[in-house]
């Protein structure tokens, strides 16, 4: 029996508390070893992140869960700021859009950014979240 004992490292980045906290619980549920931060809006995430990047760069998050429709600063801003600060130059964060939008035109402007792995509709769920992370079935 193998289990995933590598730590990840997750940010949640969404307005949404409710979400934030179900989100956590269904991550530490398909994930046994993780270290989730949550922030809810862009700005406060780059604040978080440009500290870790000054800091200790090896810290910066494996995964970033990013929803779009934000306060003070939406998952584009905080797209476009990431990229222009150049938070993360060896690409160590994985990038995903989670969002409730079924616009068409978001999901492909999501695609549109290299920085963004993919698209994932909300709700989370445990299925969704070992595929995000590619969490290998255990045997």
């Amino acid at each position: 029996m193998t289990i995933n004992t590598k730590s990840v490292s997750v940010l949640l980045v969404d307005d949404d508390e409710i979400n934030n906290f179900i989100s956590i619980k269904l991550i530490k549920k398909a994930l046994l070893n993780t270290e989730i931060m949550a922030c809810l809006n862009g700005k406060f995430a780059i604040e978080q992140l440009s500290e870790i990047q000054r800091k200790d760069p090896e810290k910066l998050p494996d995964y970033i869960l990013l929803d779009i429709n934000m306060p003070i600063m939406n998952g584009w801003e905080f797209l476009d700021e990431y990229k222009r600060l150049n938070l993360d130059p060896l690409g160590k964060s994985k990038i995903f859009i989670i969002s409730s939008s079924v616009f068409s035109n978001d999901i492909n402007k999501a695609r549109s950014y290299p920085l963004v792995k993919d698209f994932i509709s909300k709700p989370l769920n445990v299925e969704k979240i070992k595929e995000l992370f590619e969490v290998q079935p255990m045997v």
